[in-house]
């Protein structure tokens, strides 16, 4: 691959992407433009910008090569995904945006009245938001190592810096500009190549292996694992739900109706771009099986094209490709990026326009030392893991919190606490424990299944116990919940 087709890729989606947050800056003035862009996001610009900032370096490259290494059980994770979003559709989007907070914590303390409550949420979620932003960072190394020649640590610090440095400039308002043009610019950039290359194949195209080798009877859906696929499903639609640069999107909605519409527009931008990935991994499987073996899988998308596409148009829609890809590392991280800075300015640094600059900065070196440190993991399912930890810990808080008046903050804490300890445990010292006993190997790979309704037992179980401490506020707090705005005014 021609170094020069990366290195000009990347740097006209770095060069529009600041361009274009720079204007955000513009229209920036208020704390609120930088916390919630002051409330005025409409429908399909917010479904536009939650759809460049959702589909990750794990949607936009993971996907691809999860296919070529494991077949259709792969086709779970983009189901699970789009999935995940209408749990939000049925569930969260519109009480969470009534609620009238800026930030999950801000949900949790006026939920629960407690301040316990409102730290150990912020804790949990900065911590889901370092470790979504560490596969972003390692994404881009992939890619910039793939296309350029560079080191991989170059592709890590430029996302990091672009982030830091555009979110810390025009706060959500500005990022809102920012994501909904990169979603644009991935589906535009999959979707291009992934139709050029179906009329190549359809043209003659000779296969590397045969359709009976690259797509055997043994990778159906009978061969798939029962738990394992129902441990990753818990995992994807309930973890959805804990997202907290996903849950911020719905507080920038005028009001309950367009959170709900906003959803509805989502889930269709979702189907629509997750049927590329699929096509670039099935081809993958015929025309590309030696990623595979070699550990290249998740660069499947960046290669193909310039295999199957000789000259000039390969490197045209290679260049696009390389493109999209710098796109999605840049929007899901300046998402996370937004979202961090709201909470840890918010409770530790005052809740200024100044704070959420200072905090936007800290949320993009940590993870960044992170990533820099630590050896890179199959995209997909290193986000699958964020997945299972976040379902585990803010989505039993959240959907109780608005379903269910027993909740109590003494329960909430300990349900956290026991989701985080037993997916975290599960996730980080996985490989220790599967070599002592290989038998609960699925358990420890795909923990959801069984954390999460741990979780949700504790957080039931405490709160029962401490009935006495209901919140007195809470039937109110309910009612503007789930009452819609024209009738509760």
């Amino acid at each position: 691959m021609n170094p020069v087709i990366g290195y000009a890729a990347i740097a006209a989606v770095a060069l529009a992407s600041a361009l274009i947050g720079f204007y955000g800056l513009r229209v920036s003035r208020t704390t609120s433009d930088f916390y919630v862009a002051s409330r005025t996001v409409r429908p399909w610009w917010n479904a536009s910008a939650i759809g460049g900032e959702y589909l990750s370096a794990a949607s936009f490259l993971g996907i691809a090569g999860l296919i070529l290494l494991t077949g259709s059980d792969a086709l779970w994770f983009p189901i699970g995904y789009t999935a995940g979003y209408l749990m939000l559709l049925l569930f969260v989007a519109a009480p969470l945006r009534r609620s009238g907070a800026y930030t999950i914590p801000d949900f949790t303390e006026a939920r629960l009245e407690s301040r316990w409550a409102r730290r150990v949420t912020s804790l949990l979620v900065i911590v889901i938001g370092w470790f979504y932003i560490v596969p972003q960072l390692q994404g881009a190394a992939l890619t910039v190592r793939i296309t350029t020649g560079l080191p991989a640590w170059v592709g890590s610090v430029a996302v990091a810096v672009i982030v830091a440095v555009v979110v810390a400039a025009g706060g959500m308002r500005s990022i809102t500009f920012v994501q909904a043009f990169q979603f644009w610019l991935k589906l535009t950039a999959l979707a291009v190549p992934a139709f050029a290359l179906l009329f190549v194949v359809g043209g003659g195209a000779p296969a590397e292996l045969p359709p009976a080798q690259a797509f055997p009877p043994s990778a159906g859906p009978g061969d798939h694992d029962v738990y394992r696929t129902v441990s990753l499903m818990v995992a994807l639609l309930l973890g959805t739900l804990g997202l907290p640069h996903v849950l911020v999107r719905f507080y920038t909605n005028p009001d309950g109706v367009a959170a709900r519409r906003t959803t509805l527009i989502v889930l269709g931008l979702l189907s629509v771009f997750y049927l590329f990935p699929t096509v670039f991994g099935l081809l993958g499987r015929a025309f590309a099986p030696d990623l595979a073996s070699t550990g290249e899988a998740d660069a499947l998308v960046l290669l193909l094209p310039g295999r199957l596409v000789p000259g000039v148009w390969g490197d045209l829609l290679t260049a696009l490709v390389i493109g999209g890809a710098f796109a999605a590392f840049l929007s899901t991280s300046s998402g996370l990026v937004v979202s961090l800075a709201g909470v840890i300015s918010q409770d530790l640094l005052g809740g200024s326009v100044r704070g959420f600059r200072i905090a936007a900065v800290a949320s993009a070196a940590v993870p960044l030392v992170v990533a820099l440190a630590m050896e890179p993991a199959g995209l997909a399912g290193s986000v699958g893991l964020v997945f299972a930890f976040t379902a585990s810990t803010l989505c039993p808080v959240l959907l109780l919190g608005i379903w269910w008046r027993g909740l109590t903050a003494r329960g909430a804490i300990a349900g956290m606490v026991t989701g985080a300890m037993l997916s975290g445990a599960a996730i980080l010292g996985g490989a220790a424990l599967s070599a002592a006993a290989p038998g609960i190997r699925p358990l420890l790979e795909q923990p959801a299944a069984w954390t999460v309704p741990i979780a949700v037992l504790v957080t039931v179980l405490v709160s029962r116990g401490d009935r006495r401490r209901v919140p007195r506020g809470v039937d109110a707090f309910l009612t503007r919940l789930h009452v819609p705005e024209r009738e509760a005014g």
